[in-house]
């Protein structure tokens, strides 16, 4: 795809950041300016303000890739070519906001990227392409997404030349499908209670950001790795095993052994810095 096709970028608008809270331009827009890219930062895309920019740019298809924000009819059929999409999973599996935390989650050994038309629903247009990728056994949410981004990138410019020389047809979705909502704070706290495979799944799912959680002693601890550790052990779930080389902990079907994990206030540590600093007594637990 030569850069001379892109007639204007439109991304999000500036956030603060920073200890000073000053307003950062996002990268979309860093890169654009530096291609010498007309640059439009609206809160919606579907006011009559934004409608009237696009409509002067005369675009004669639009690529969407994470924007945060749901098109409308009048933005959709602005273009004649219409509007494709990318997205993160293998569609109409994980439509929503978080396609690659809630694959992970779920335990799925299967990932991807999709393109497609953009319709009025979530995520459930015509589909153009799909490639797919094997999730990793102890993959985090992290790892996956940089390689489907990279994939996504020689996939979105594939989806547009084959679409605009008419040698990819969109093909509708099937109706049913599976859902992928936001991450929500009480999605993010360790259920014990559950299998270790399945605390695994979420942690990674949720690493780096925005991180499983558990407590300790009253304060607030982010678990970042694990691993499934060996067979059931006769304790609550949540209790620390009395060991001194491993951070193991009992769940309601087998162990878990903790990797890397950081206590409220600390830096980030391994498993066995934790059980040398903080001492746990018999029987105490994560909760």
């Amino acid at each position: 795809m030569e850069r001379d096709w892109v007639v204007g970028v439109v991304t999000q608008p500036d956030r603060p950041a920073g200890r000073g809270l000053r307003l950062r331009p996002p990268p979309v827009k860093e890169v654009a300016a530096a291609l010498g890219l007309a640059v439009l930062q609206p809160k919606s895309i579907n006011k009559p303000e934004s409608l009237e920019y696009l409509q002067a740019l005369a675009p004669d298809l639009l690529v969407v890739a994470a924007f945060g924000q749901l098109l409308k009819k009048p933005v959709l059929e602005l273009p004649k070519h219409g509007c494709i999409n990318i997205h993160a999973s293998l569609l109409p599996k994980y439509r929503g906001a978080a396609p690659i935390q809630w694959a992970i989650i779920r335990g799925e050994r299967w990932s991807g990227v999709t393109t497609f038309l953009i319709d009025e629903g979530m995520d459930t247009g015509p589909i153009l392409l799909q490639r797919a990728v094997r999730i990793g056994e102890d993959e985090t949410a992290g790892e996956l997404e940089e390689r489907l981004a990279h994939l996504g990138a020689e996939l979105i410019v594939e989806t547009v030349e084959g679409y605009l020389r008419g040698e990819i047809r969109a093909k509708p979705q099937p109706e049913e499908g599976t859902l992928a909502p936001k991450i929500r704070e009480e999605d993010t706290r360790i259920p014990w209670g559950k299998t270790a495979r399945e605390i695994h799944n979420l942690v990674r799912g949720l690493s780096p950001s925005p991180g499983a959680y558990t407590t300790f002693r009253g304060k607030r601890i982010k678990v970042y790795r694990t691993k499934p550790a060996g067979d059931e052990e006769d304790a609550e779930p949540g209790t620390i095993l009395p060991t001194r080389k491993k951070l193991l902990v009992a769940t309601g079907g087998g162990t878990l052994e903790i990797l890397a994990l950081k206590p409220e206030g600390k830096r980030e540590m391994q498993g066995v810095d934790f059980l040398n600093g903080y001492r746990p007594s018999p029987g105490e637990r994560f909760v």
